[in-house]
């Protein structure tokens, strides 16, 4: 079996909140809107991140974002009224920095992610 896509599904209580939050985080509005409780935007060549009413769960999400210049990230979030956690020295180089969405869901960016360690 070979998986085409990967989509992470961050479960929300109010779909047109959050939406004007998840635009804030990637910088520009949602690739789709395929049906009125679930908003989505591809990340990579094969990878969404889905935005969808789930009231039970949400809140609960987690989301990992490897980033290339941790500090950059921030900024730039920042700068779009986003702001995250202090930057932890987790292990081996990698750093880390939590924000979460208006639900209390965690997306936490990684500075120094690599595939071997």
């Amino acid at each position: 079996m070979a998986f085409e896509h990967v989509l992470a599904v961050m479960p929300v209580s109010d779909i047109d909140r959050s939406n004007t939050w998840y635009e804030r985080l990637f910088g520009r509005r949602a690739d789709n809107n395929p049906m009125p409780a679930l908003v989505e935007w591809q990340v990579t060549d094969r990878s969404w991140v889905q935005v969808t009413v789930d009231e039970t769960r949400a809140g609960s999400g987690l989301l990992n974002f490897a980033v290339d210049d941790l500090e950059a990230q921030i900024a730039d979030l920042a700068g779009r009224g986003i702001h995250s956690g202090e930057i932890v020295e987790a292990d081996k180089g990698v750093r880390l920095s939590t924000v979460e969405d208006p639900d209390g869901n965690s997306i936490t960016l990684i500075g120094g992610f690599r595939i071997d360690y």
